[in-house]
């Protein structure tokens, strides 16, 4: 997810996936009350990295990482495609071609910028 909004514009292809889901640990856990605090402290930096680089609330952005409705027997929201434009994670679907086509879009936008200059 933060890989997916840390660009000017992003594409889903209408198969592709994203899993939204809380910052998870395998291992030995000491002292489970700093475990917590440092597990919210990721959280809290990833999801305020997301809201400010996408179209999507904070608190829209953690109630899909906290749902308890999709996922059997863990936390998170699968969204696909579509769903995630919806959801404001990701600017259009799209595949190669439209990508290319918004690249070169983006570059004909700088020079008339820059020719103005």
């Amino acid at each position: 997810m933060p890989l997916a909004v840390s660009t000017n514009y992003s594409f889903i292809v209408p198969s592709g996936t994203m899993m939204i889901h809380p910052v998870r640990m395998t291992g030995m856990v000491i002292g489970t009350a700093q475990t917590y605090e440092y597990f919210e402290m990721i959280q809290d930096r990833i999801l305020t990295f997301v809201s400010t680089h996408a179209d999507i609330a904070y608190d829209q952005l953690k109630a899909l990482m906290h749902n308890t409705k999709m996922l059997t027997r863990d936390l998170g929201t699968v969204l696909v495609g579509d769903q995630a434009v919806e959801a404001g994670l990701i600017n259009q679907v799209g595949g190669i071609k439209e990508a290319l086509g918004k690249l070169y879009q983006m570059i004909d936008q700088r020079e008339r910028k820059n020719r103005r200059k």
